[in-house]
């Protein structure tokens, strides 16, 4: 009984650690992909739109799972 008080209690502390750390890998993530995309252009300059397009729908993707979990954190959190 004790528990659960304290679970439900905490949960919105939980959450807000959870959408924080989803928020600080998708950072981490997205500056990665940058790093990748800036060494592949200084390696081979005439794929530059080809290496910049693909950077950017990875970085769409990244920022969509990193929403998503965000979203998930606070939806457990006030269920």
């Amino acid at each position: 009984m004790l528990s659960s008080v304290l679970l439900e209690a905490a949960a919105p502390g939980i959450a807000a650690v959870g959408a924080g750390l989803a928020a600080v890998g998708a950072g981490i993530g997205i500056g990665q992909i940058g790093k990748g995309a800036a060494e592949a252009i200084a390696r081979q300059p005439e794929a530059t739109a080809d290496i910049r397009a693909v950077m950017i729908l990875t970085a769409a993707f990244v920022e969509g799972v990193a929403l998503f979990a965000v979203i998930v954190a606070f939806l457990k959190a006030y269920q």
